[in-house]
């Protein structure tokens, strides 16, 4: 082996949010490999001496299949010094990066992980709030809409009224994720924000409700939900008492978080 992989995040599509690691590496790389949600501002960035390679999914239909492109990766290390598999937001959150690891391992291929600005993190900031705001939140819950049964694995008790919970991929119909949150024992008052082309020029910022959600103008992909607390614009109002998971009010003491 000859050559190195980066597994690097391309953030959500703003160039200047790439980091100064990831930016370097795109003008030096040999041979880039990218998805199709990496944007045409952080495309411009390669080398023009580099061989890019789209791999991507468009509308459902997959390019390569991530066995394909675990081959091409370790193929091309074999050949090129600077291999870089360059990825949507963050590589490591629902990136698929565990399986092009695993398959660098055993293939003996060094490689480096360049993190990314993650479409939760870009999301918060364009909608200008925190997500964890100490006076009502006290962890994030980063996880995908997954539609029919699948949807049933979800851990609802973990969810609780100081979760800030973030849906990747929340697809275009908001009624089916409206009546999974209601099911799931989510007050239909609970705040949310639908981010959608974050850090786009299409970027678009929509705040609702859980209950409000189904009936809610459907935003161009690639968008993100944010259910909570957090995501209300009135924050201080809703600290003092409010949703415990299971319907009841808690005392102030209760929604405070050091």
């Amino acid at each position: 082996m000859i050559g190195k992989v980066y597994l690097i995040g391309a953030g959500p599509g703003d160039p200047e949010l790439l980091t100064l690691k990831a930016a370097r590496l795109l003008g030096r790389a040999n041979v880039v490999l990218h998805d199709a949600l990496v944007s045409n501002e952080v495309l411009a960035l390669i080398s023009r001496h580099s061989e890019i390679v789209d791999v991507g999914k468009r509308a459902g239909h997959k390019l390569l299949t991530q066995v394909e492109i675990n081959a091409l990766l370790v193929s091309y290390a074999r050949k090129r010094e600077i291999v870089v598999r360059l990825k949507g937001g963050d590589p490591s959150i629902f990136g698929r990066a565990g399986e092009e690891i695993e398959s660098l391992r055993e293939a003996g291929v060094e490689y480096e992980i360049v993190p990314g600005v993650t479409a939760a993190l870009g999301a918060a900031a364009a909608a200008g709030i925190s997500l964890t705001d100490r006076r009502v939140a006290s962890q994030i819950l980063i996880t995908t809409f997954s539609r029919g049964t699948d949807g049933s694995v979800m851990d609802w008790g973990c969810v609780t009224s100081t979760t800030t919970l973030v849906l990747y991929m929340p697809g275009a119909e908001y009624t089916e994720v409206s009546q999974r949150l209601l099911e799931g024992g989510l007050p239909a008052d609970l705040p949310c924000v639908i981010v959608s082309n974050v850090a786009s020029s299409q970027q678009k910022v929509r705040w609702s409700t859980v209950g409000r959600l189904a009936g809610e103008e459907k935003l161009s992909a690639p968008a993100l939900l944010i259910v909570g607390r957090v995501a209300s614009r009135e924050v201080e109002e809703l600290r003092s008492t409010f949703w415990d998971g299971e319907g009841k009010t808690l005392p102030p003491q209760h929604l405070l978080v050091s």
